[in-house]
Formats: structure tokens, sequence, C-alpha cells
């Protein structure tokens, strides 16, 4: 169903901001950094996205790989603008 989908959604940002995450502790080379910076941006946006189109349906995500803290910073603030 669509409100599957959305969850399924959701969760699969929740995984890549975890990964993004970590994997941006294991590197410092600028190059690799921005790209994952980019990445992390938008994975952002579309969590913002899909928790928008959840809530509009009354229905709650709690996050799975982030902290509770890091998804209600990501979902109070405002899409941005990736790569510029």
């Amino acid at each position: 169903s669509s409100l599957e989908a959305l969850k399924v959604g959701a969760l699969i940002e929740d995984l890549d901001i975890n990964d993004l995450n970590d994997l941006e502790s294991r590197t410092t080379k600028t190059d690799i950094l921005n790209v994952y910076d980019k990445l992390e941006c938008g994975s952002r946006n579309h969590m913002r996205n899909f928790i928008g189109q959840l809530q509009l349906q009354n229905v709650s995500y709690v996050p799975q790989y982030i902290s509770i803290e890091d998804f209600d910073a990501i979902i109070a603030s405002p899409n941005e603008k990736c790569g510029q």
C-alpha cells in the first residue's frame, strides 16, 4: 500500500543517514566527505517529505537507526538545497 511505502521510505532514509554518519567518521578526505554530505542532505530532505506525508495520514514514525534527537532536529528544520 502507499502507506507502507511511505513507512519503508522513511526507514530507508533513517538507515542511510545512520550509515553516512558512520562512514563520515572513517575518513578525512575532503572530496569523500563532500559526497557524503550531499547524500546525507538528500536523505534528510527525503525523510522530511516521507514523514510529512505520514503525518497527513496521522501516522507516526519512530526512528530505528538515528537518535530521536537527530530525527526531531531533521523534521523540525526546512528542506535544504543540497550541493549549492
